[in-house]
């Protein structure tokens, strides 16, 4: 695992760990729902971009046309790093978030960012370090 990697590879893992207080937060407080926002669109772009390291470093993986997180997530899917369509959900749900300027789609979507979104996160991070340890 190279430096940059390592970086990032930890950043996630401190990330997902600080967007998994928000179960423990008052959700109806107006701070902590934008709080919850902007780590969950932090955590998840760390999560396709450790995805994308994983592909290229240790499945030889590097066939990325764009390099797009759409493209990363279906790659990470035929590679069994994740389980299921979910991912392009909460890539679209980050995409919005991105335009969320009066809180309307952190409301709507934070009970999912909590209980589904969180939980995915934390599977990736679990097989990512069965792969990590392996090699």
């Amino acid at each position: 695992m190279d430096a940059k990697f390592e970086k990032r590879w930890l950043s996630f893992n401190n990330s997902l760990d600080s967007l998994a207080e928000a179960r423990e937060r008052d959700m109806s407080d107006s701070f902590v729902l934008s709080g919850t926002s902007a780590k969950f669109s932090i955590t998840f772009d760390l999560a396709w971009k450790v995805m994308k390291d994983i592909l290229i470093q240790h499945y030889a993986i590097t066939a990325f046309v764009s390099g797009s997180p759409r493209e990363v997530l279906r790659m990470a899917y035929k590679a069994e790093l994740i389980s299921d369509d979910i991912w392009m959900e909460m890539l679209k749900i980050r995409n919005q978030l991105a335009h969320d300027y009066d809180g309307v789609i952190v409301k709507e979507y934070c009970q999912k960012i909590i209980h589904e979104y969180i939980d995915r996160l934390y599977e990736f991070r679990n097989r990512a370090g069965e792969i990590l340890t392996m090699n």
